[in-house]
Protein backbone atom coordinates (compact mmCIF):
# COMPACT_ATOMS: atom_id res chain seq x y z
CA UNK A 1 0.00 0.00 0.00
CA UNK A 2 2.74 2.60 0.79
CA UNK A 3 4.30 1.87 -2.66
CA UNK A 4 1.75 2.32 -4.29
CA UNK A 5 0.49 5.32 -2.24
CA UNK A 6 4.07 7.03 -3.59
CA UNK A 7 3.18 6.00 -6.96
CA UNK A 8 -0.09 7.68 -6.91
CA UNK A 9 1.73 10.55 -5.43
CA UNK A 10 4.39 10.67 -8.34
CA UNK A 11 1.61 11.08 -10.86
CA UNK A 12 -0.60 13.54 -8.86
CA UNK A 13 2.15 16.23 -7.99
CA UNK A 14 3.64 15.41 -11.60
CA UNK A 15 3.70 18.95 -12.63
CA UNK A 16 5.83 19.96 -9.23
CA UNK A 17 8.19 16.80 -9.50
CA UNK A 18 9.78 18.49 -12.56
CA UNK A 19 10.16 22.17 -11.55
CA UNK A 20 13.77 22.57 -10.27
CA UNK A 21 12.92 24.78 -7.41
CA UNK A 22 9.96 22.41 -6.00
CA UNK A 23 11.00 19.18 -7.00
CA UNK A 24 10.60 15.57 -4.81
CA UNK A 25 12.06 17.54 -1.98
CA UNK A 26 9.64 20.34 -2.02
CA UNK A 27 6.86 18.26 -2.30
CA UNK A 28 7.37 16.47 0.61
CA UNK A 29 8.07 19.47 2.31
CA UNK A 30 4.43 20.52 1.25
CA UNK A 31 2.97 17.07 2.42
CA UNK A 32 4.73 17.52 5.74
CA UNK A 33 3.14 21.33 6.27
CA UNK A 34 0.68 22.37 8.17
CA UNK A 35 -0.94 25.71 7.40
CA UNK A 36 -4.03 27.58 8.82
CA UNK A 37 -6.71 29.58 6.59
CA UNK A 38 -8.52 32.34 8.56
CA UNK A 39 -11.43 33.03 7.08
CA UNK A 40 -13.24 30.86 4.35
CA UNK A 41 -14.86 33.36 2.48
CA UNK A 42 -14.17 34.76 -0.47
CA UNK A 43 -10.32 34.78 -0.19
CA UNK A 44 -10.52 31.48 1.94
CA UNK A 45 -12.17 29.46 -1.30
CA UNK A 46 -9.71 29.96 -3.73
CA UNK A 47 -6.77 29.70 -1.43
CA UNK A 48 -7.76 26.57 0.10
CA UNK A 49 -9.09 24.85 -3.32
CA UNK A 50 -5.43 25.54 -4.50
CA UNK A 51 -3.19 24.63 -0.83
CA UNK A 52 -5.41 21.31 -1.02
CA UNK A 53 -4.76 20.71 -4.71
CA UNK A 54 -1.11 21.45 -4.16
CA UNK A 55 -0.65 18.51 -1.51
CA UNK A 56 -0.15 20.68 1.74
CA UNK A 57 -0.19 18.14 4.69
CA UNK A 58 -2.47 19.59 7.26
CA UNK A 59 -5.08 22.80 6.11
CA UNK A 60 -7.01 24.57 9.25
CA UNK A 61 -10.20 26.12 8.15
CA UNK A 62 -11.38 28.38 10.47
CA UNK A 63 -14.33 30.34 10.43
CA UNK A 64 -17.91 30.85 12.42
CA UNK A 65 -20.01 32.04 9.74
CA UNK A 66 -23.08 30.15 7.64
CA UNK A 67 -23.28 30.15 3.81
CA UNK A 68 -25.59 33.58 2.80
CA UNK A 69 -26.95 33.41 -0.86
CA UNK A 70 -25.27 36.64 -1.22
CA UNK A 71 -21.72 34.51 -0.81
CA UNK A 72 -22.46 32.67 -4.07
CA UNK A 73 -21.32 35.21 -6.27
CA UNK A 74 -17.59 34.81 -5.23
CA UNK A 75 -17.45 31.88 -2.84
CA UNK A 76 -16.67 29.41 -4.64
CA UNK A 77 -16.56 26.08 -2.48
CA UNK A 78 -20.46 26.84 -1.82
CA UNK A 79 -23.75 26.16 -3.55
CA UNK A 80 -27.46 27.03 -2.97
CA UNK A 81 -27.75 24.25 -1.29
CA UNK A 82 -25.55 25.18 1.28
CA UNK A 83 -27.21 28.12 2.39
CA UNK A 84 -27.53 27.94 6.07
CA UNK A 85 -24.89 25.59 6.76
CA UNK A 86 -21.68 26.27 8.32
CA UNK A 87 -19.37 27.30 5.60
CA UNK A 88 -16.01 25.45 7.50
CA UNK A 89 -18.01 22.04 7.01
CA UNK A 90 -18.82 22.43 3.61
CA UNK A 91 -15.31 23.57 2.83
CA UNK A 92 -14.09 20.59 3.80
CA UNK A 93 -16.68 18.53 1.97
CA UNK A 94 -15.86 20.30 -1.29
CA UNK A 95 -12.28 19.95 -0.70
CA UNK A 96 -12.08 16.32 0.83
CA UNK A 97 -12.74 14.46 -2.80
CA UNK A 98 -9.72 16.50 -3.99
CA UNK A 99 -7.23 15.38 -2.62
CA UNK A 100 -6.56 12.21 -0.14
CA UNK A 101 -3.06 13.25 1.31
CA UNK A 102 -4.44 16.15 2.54
CA UNK A 103 -6.11 16.69 6.43
CA UNK A 104 -8.49 19.19 6.45
CA UNK A 105 -9.77 20.43 10.14
CA UNK A 106 -12.40 22.49 10.23
CA UNK A 107 -12.32 24.65 13.11
CA UNK A 108 -16.10 26.82 13.54
CA UNK A 109 -15.24 29.39 15.56
CA UNK A 110 -13.83 33.05 15.51
CA UNK A 111 -10.70 34.49 15.99
CA UNK A 112 -10.58 37.26 18.73
CA UNK A 113 -8.16 38.43 21.09
CA UNK A 114 -8.95 36.03 23.89
CA UNK A 115 -8.40 33.05 21.76
CA UNK A 116 -6.08 33.71 18.99
CA UNK A 117 -2.87 32.74 20.65
CA UNK A 118 -4.72 29.22 21.16
CA UNK A 119 -5.44 28.99 17.74
CA UNK A 120 -2.65 29.90 15.60
CA UNK A 121 -0.08 27.80 17.82
CA UNK A 122 1.03 24.99 16.32
CA UNK A 123 0.96 25.61 12.34
CA UNK A 124 3.93 26.18 10.09
CA UNK A 125 1.97 28.99 8.47
CA UNK A 126 -1.13 31.30 9.06
CA UNK A 127 -2.64 32.68 6.16
CA UNK A 128 -5.04 35.45 6.63
CA UNK A 129 -8.34 36.19 4.29
CA UNK A 130 -10.52 37.76 6.59
CA UNK A 131 -13.05 41.08 5.90
CA UNK A 132 -12.40 43.23 9.05
CA UNK A 133 -9.64 45.04 10.37
CA UNK A 134 -10.27 44.36 13.79
CA UNK A 135 -9.44 40.36 12.73
CA UNK A 136 -6.31 41.50 10.84
CA UNK A 137 -4.74 43.06 13.87
CA UNK A 138 -5.60 40.42 15.74
CA UNK A 139 -4.12 37.48 13.87
CA UNK A 140 -0.87 39.40 13.22
CA UNK A 141 -0.52 40.21 16.96
CA UNK A 142 -0.90 36.46 17.56
CA UNK A 143 1.85 35.68 14.81
CA UNK A 144 3.99 37.97 15.51
CA UNK A 145 4.15 37.24 19.34
CA UNK A 146 3.74 33.26 18.56
CA UNK A 147 6.75 33.75 15.76
CA UNK A 148 4.50 32.22 13.03
CA UNK A 149 4.62 33.73 9.40
CA UNK A 150 1.70 35.10 8.12
CA UNK A 151 0.19 35.75 5.02
CA UNK A 152 -1.44 38.54 4.81
CA UNK A 153 -5.01 39.25 1.31
CA UNK A 154 -7.52 41.82 0.67
CA UNK A 155 -9.85 42.94 -1.66
CA UNK A 156 -12.50 45.28 -2.09
CA UNK A 157 -14.51 46.45 -5.18
CA UNK A 158 -11.96 46.44 -7.81
CA UNK A 159 -8.58 46.11 -5.72
CA UNK A 160 -6.92 43.65 -3.75
CA UNK A 161 -3.42 43.58 -1.81
CA UNK A 162 -1.16 41.13 -0.83
CA UNK A 163 1.83 40.95 2.13
CA UNK A 164 4.04 38.75 3.91
CA UNK A 165 4.38 39.35 7.58
CA UNK A 166 7.39 37.68 9.33
CA UNK A 167 9.21 40.00 11.64
CA UNK A 168 12.15 40.82 12.22
CA UNK A 169 12.42 39.95 8.98
CA UNK A 170 10.07 42.54 7.67
CA UNK A 171 7.20 44.70 8.51
CA UNK A 172 4.20 43.74 10.40
CA UNK A 173 0.63 44.77 9.63
CA UNK A 174 1.05 47.37 12.55
CA UNK A 175 3.91 48.64 10.68
CA UNK A 176 1.99 48.87 7.54
CA UNK A 177 -1.08 50.89 9.43
CA UNK A 178 0.03 52.00 12.64
CA UNK A 179 -4.09 53.83 13.35
CA UNK A 180 -6.63 52.00 12.25
CA UNK A 181 -8.10 52.67 8.90
CA UNK A 182 -11.24 53.78 8.15
CA UNK A 183 -13.33 50.27 8.52
CA UNK A 184 -14.88 49.11 4.90
CA UNK A 185 -18.31 48.30 4.34
CA UNK A 186 -18.84 44.64 3.50
CA UNK A 187 -18.69 42.89 0.74
CA UNK A 188 -22.28 42.54 0.06
CA UNK A 189 -22.90 46.54 0.59
CA UNK A 190 -19.33 48.16 -1.16
CA UNK A 191 -18.96 45.17 -4.04
CA UNK A 192 -16.40 43.02 -5.05
CA UNK A 193 -15.89 41.96 -8.51
CA UNK A 194 -16.29 38.17 -8.24
CA UNK A 195 -12.74 37.43 -10.47
CA UNK A 196 -11.14 39.37 -8.13
CA UNK A 197 -11.29 36.98 -5.35
CA UNK A 198 -9.61 34.02 -7.27
CA UNK A 199 -6.72 36.20 -8.32
CA UNK A 200 -6.08 37.41 -4.84
CA UNK A 201 -6.54 34.27 -3.80
CA UNK A 202 -4.02 31.94 -5.98
CA UNK A 203 -1.64 34.89 -5.40
CA UNK A 204 -2.03 33.73 -1.65
CA UNK A 205 -2.19 30.05 -2.22
CA UNK A 206 1.56 30.48 -4.44
CA UNK A 207 2.90 32.77 -1.55
CA UNK A 208 2.65 30.19 0.71
CA UNK A 209 3.24 27.28 -1.55
CA UNK A 210 6.96 28.76 -2.20
CA UNK A 211 7.48 30.30 1.69
CA UNK A 212 6.65 26.63 2.71
CA UNK A 213 9.06 24.72 0.10
CA UNK A 214 11.89 27.92 0.40
CA UNK A 215 11.00 29.34 3.41
CA UNK A 216 11.04 32.33 1.18
CA UNK A 217 9.14 34.93 -0.56
CA UNK A 218 9.59 38.02 -2.35
CA UNK A 219 6.50 40.11 -0.81
CA UNK A 220 8.30 39.94 2.53
CA UNK A 221 8.85 43.83 2.98
CA UNK A 222 6.42 44.71 -0.22
CA UNK A 223 2.86 45.39 -0.56
CA UNK A 224 1.60 43.83 -3.61
CA UNK A 225 -1.40 45.78 -5.34
CA UNK A 226 -3.80 44.69 -7.88
CA UNK A 227 -6.36 46.87 -9.66
CA UNK A 228 -8.55 44.71 -11.90
CA UNK A 229 -10.31 47.51 -13.55
CA UNK A 230 -6.61 48.47 -15.23
CA UNK A 231 -5.44 44.95 -15.30
CA UNK A 232 -1.98 46.26 -13.50
CA UNK A 233 -0.13 45.47 -10.44
CA UNK A 234 2.58 47.50 -8.87
CA UNK A 235 4.29 47.05 -5.55
CA UNK A 236 5.03 49.34 -2.47
CA UNK A 237 8.41 48.69 -0.58
CA UNK A 238 7.35 49.05 3.19
CA UNK A 239 9.71 48.91 6.12
CA UNK A 240 9.53 47.47 9.68
CA UNK A 241 8.53 50.80 12.13
CA UNK A 242 11.23 50.67 14.80
CA UNK A 243 8.29 52.70 16.86
CA UNK A 244 5.91 49.73 15.82
CA UNK A 245 4.22 48.66 19.27
CA UNK A 246 4.29 45.00 18.49
CA UNK A 247 7.65 44.26 16.68
CA UNK A 248 9.38 47.74 17.33
CA UNK A 249 12.52 48.14 19.58
CA UNK A 250 10.47 48.79 22.49
CA UNK A 251 7.32 46.84 22.31
CA UNK A 252 4.04 47.38 23.98
CA UNK A 253 2.30 44.61 22.97
CA UNK A 254 2.39 41.15 24.72
CA UNK A 255 -1.36 39.67 23.74
CA UNK A 256 -3.23 39.95 20.83
CA UNK A 257 -5.56 43.29 21.06
CA UNK A 258 -7.94 44.55 17.60
CA UNK A 259 -7.07 48.22 19.23
CA UNK A 260 -4.29 50.24 16.61
CA UNK A 261 -2.22 52.32 18.61
CA UNK A 262 -2.82 56.05 17.44
CA UNK A 263 0.67 57.80 15.95
CA UNK A 264 2.14 60.59 17.86
CA UNK A 265 2.36 63.43 15.82
CA UNK A 266 5.89 63.70 16.45
CA UNK A 267 6.72 60.28 14.36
Amino acid sequence: MKDRLELEQAERYQAHLVLPRIGATGQRRLLRSKVLMVGVGGLGCPTSLYLTASGVGTLGLLDDDIVDRTNLQRQVLFGTADIGKPKVHVARERLVGINPDVDLEPIEQRLTPSNAMDLVAGWDLVIDGSDNFATRYVVNDACVLSGIPLISGSVFQFEGQVTVIRPPLGPCYRCLFRTTPREQPACRDAGVLAPLTGIIGSILSAEAVKWLIEGDTALMGRLLLFDALESSTRSVRVKSDPKCPLCGKDPKIDRPTAVATCRDDSD
